[in-house]
């Protein structure tokens, strides 16, 4: 027994050491433990991090693309819709669309030079034009692309010129102001009639404007009064000054022939509405004095003038060709229908077409017909219908088609 006891109490012994003294693998275990715990707790943090910082991101870049939404929306309206400023700009030969953008918007006119060129490129529009534009910040950003699209003044708007060329009319004077000066063509055509105004200027020449202040069924009161020249317009000039210059420069050209049409009793109207049809049917001084004679012969004889260029005004356009339905339009300038010279001057007549009428050439000779072959400019002119008929034919043939 004490032997045994002996010998198993080391085996015993043993036993209460294991039981007592952990295994290398429970150390381990044991120190394992806690580092798995942390490692799962680290990428839970780390998502939430990543899904605050990609939310907070997300925010931010909606802000700004409501900011810039907003902006391009109020960049397309006008910068000052109430604003009567009005804003010179010069477009360079050759600027890009960007660049024009730049410069309307330094120059006060638009909010965003970027947004205009969206707005360009958005709408496809094309072919702006260089030159001196009077703008305003109350404008669209499509009024003003219309105006880029038309093309502006040659020289500087406020100190430019306007060429008033021999036979334009009214309106296209009204272009010419438009186009290079800072006036509006339909303030300059609406002056041409306003009443006190004329009364001021036929003060001022009366032997001139006393038979066309008051003319009936004219379109224009001062048509045929804006003589063909070269107008200098300052910087602080008014409209109603640069409308003078015209009339006085009328009135200068007519004083040599004042006294010859009240010889002849007529008045500056019928002499300037008679020149105005010989302008717009002659070529050059023997066809304008030729032409004045065939006219004055028919109104002699109570004959219709029948001329085109009476039918071209009527109907508000320049055209070579006139139709037959052309000819029935009912106006009191269609001298087709209409006996006499109509109410007034259809264009502006230089003083060589008003000497024509004062001195025609071989009205003796009772020429009451004339055709123009309009490829060499030569005017054939005829006693009898049957011989204009003759002509008319003669010259269809020659440019290439038959009546």
């Amino acid at each position: 027994m004490t032997q045994d006891n002996q010998q198993h109490q080391p085996e015993s012994n043993s036993k209460a050491e294991k039981k007592q003294s952990p295994t290398s693998s429970q150390v381990e275990t044991a120190k394992t433990k806690p580092t798995s715990h942390v490692a799962k707790e680290a990428p839970s943090s780390a998502k939430r991090i990543i899904h605050w910082t990609i939310g907070v991101l997300i925010v931010v870049i909606l802000f700004f693309c409501f900011l810039g939404y907003r902006y391009v929306q109020r960049s397309l309206k006008p910068l000052d819709p109430i604003s009567n400023e009005s804003i010179e700009v010069k477009v360079p030969i050759g600027s890009t669309d960007k660049q024009i953008g730049d410069i309307l918007q330094k120059k006060g006119v638009i909010r965003s030079g970027f947004v205009f060129n969206y707005y360009v490129k958005s709408k496809q529009l094309a072919a702006f034009k260089a030159g001196y534009y009077d703008f305003k910040p109350s404008m669209t950003l499509a009024q003003i692309a219309t105006e880029l699209q038309k093309g502006g003044s040659s020289t500087p708007i406020g100190s430019g010129k306007v060429l008033v060329r021999e036979g334009v009319t009214a309106d296209q004077i009204g272009d010419m102001i438009q186009k290079d000066t800072k006036f509006k063509k339909q303030d300059f055509l609406n002056l041409l009639n306003d009443q006190q105004f004329l009364n001021e200027l036929k003060k001022k020449y009366p032997d001139l404007l006393s038979s066309a202040v008051g003319a009936k069924d004219v379109k224009y009161q001062l048509e045929g009064y804006l003589y063909p020249a070269t107008y200098s317009v300052s910087k602080n000039e008014t409209l109603k000054q640069l409308v003078e210059q015209m009339v006085a420069k009328e009135n200068q050209e007519m004083q040599p022939y004042y006294q010859k049409i009240k010889d002849d009793h007529m008045s500056v109207q019928q002499t300037l509405t008679l020149a105005s049809l010989v302008q717009g049917e002659g070529t050059n001084q023997d066809s304008l004095e030729m032409i004045a004679g065939v006219f004055e012969n028919r109104l002699q004889k109570n004959m219709k003038l029948q001329t085109d260029v009476s039918v071209s005004y009527a109907l508000g356009k320049h055209q070579q060709n006139i139709s037959y339905n052309d000819l029935k339009i009912n106006s009191p300038y269609n001298l087709y229908q209409n006996n006499g010279l109509g109410p007034g001057p259809v264009n502006n007549p230089p003083i060589n077409a008003v000497k024509a009428v004062l001195y025609p050439k071989d009205r003796n000779k009772g020429y009451l017909y004339f055709v123009a072959n309009m490829k060499t400019g030569k005017i054939y002119y005829t006693k009898s219908y049957q011989q204009h008929q003759e002509n008319v034919s003669k010259v269809q043939k020659a440019n290439g088609y038959e009546k």
